[in-house]
């Protein structure tokens, strides 16, 4: 049987998603402490690959196992052989057709921006930070021209396995909350480091250094090497997989749980 979860994690306490012969990641956590619960081991599939540092709120996953047990054991058994930086949210039983991550139609991500001349501390990993004072009104003008489909290869890394650059972006979202700069971002899927090349691009904009049309240029340039640094992965958070409604995933499949202060 095949069975879906969606799971919290922070990402600082993780060497990324991604299993790794140190065994100190996200996956091979979740992967452990599921098999204590099922008897056997377990290989999870997840809908997007998170690096180091980048946390998620609303991430969703599915494996495949011989074993019969009850929603609950795999939410509560399994967070009980969890650490506390990890933990599963809920877990449905889905038809063997379902895929966490070929089925997803659309992701979102958060990234939190502290913008305050000295840096945080109790928010330190949980959050990223600029010194600078930001114009988040050049910073929305400017998130608005990633809407729409485009080439994104000027905000992707040079690792970047993706067969194509081109990506629909249906948010790209700026709204200062005190000192916080909140940026939001929705498409159907993201290149390797594309969210926080994103980020790294307005808070050029943000501090002076660009005009919100340099967007428009960088887009048409297609070019990695004119666009801004990578920015820190500390304030950035997957909180979002949406999939058609056929799914019995909590909401019909389409997940957004965005953090907010609230959550510190």
């Amino acid at each position: 049987m095949r069975i879906a979860l969606g799971i919290e994690y922070a990402g600082d306490a993780f060497a990324g998603w991604q299993s790794q012969p140190h065994g100190r990641t996200v996956q091979d956590t979740v992967e452990a402490a599921l098999a204590c619960v099922a008897g056997e081991p377990v290989r999870v599939t997840v809908a997007g690959r998170t690096d180091t540092g980048v946390h998620a709120t609303a991430q969703v996953a599915h494996f495949d196992t011989g074993v019969k047990r009850p929603e609950t054991a795999w939410v509560r058994g399994t967070n009980a052989h969890l650490p506390s930086r990890v933990a599963i949210r809920w877990a449905v039983e889905v038809d063997e057709r379902f895929h966490a991550r070929f089925q997803a139609v659309e992701r979102a991500y958060r990234y939190l921006l502290f913008n305050a001349p000295v840096r945080p501390a109790v928010l330190s990993g949980r959050v990223g930070w600029f010194h600078l004072r930001l114009d988040e009104a050049k910073m929305r003008q400017a998130a608005g021209l990633f809407v729409g489909e485009h080439d994104f290869s000027a905000f992707r890394a040079a690792a970047c396995q993706a067969k194509t650059p081109l990506r629909v972006v249906s948010e790209a979202a700026v709204q200062r909350r005190g000192d916080m700069i909140v940026l939001d971002f929705r498409a159907n899927g993201f290149l390797h480091h594309m969210v926080r090349n994103l980020v790294g691009a307005l808070v050029c904009v943000g501090k002076g250094a660009q005009e919100p049309g340099w967007i428009g240029e960088l887009l048409a340039s297609r070019d990695r090497t004119r666009a801004a640094p990578t920015f820190s992965p500390a304030g950035l958070y997957l909180c979002g997989v949406s999939y058609p409604p056929c799914w019995p995933l909590p909401d019909g499949g389409r997940i957004i749980a965005r953090p907010t202060l609230a959550l510190f």
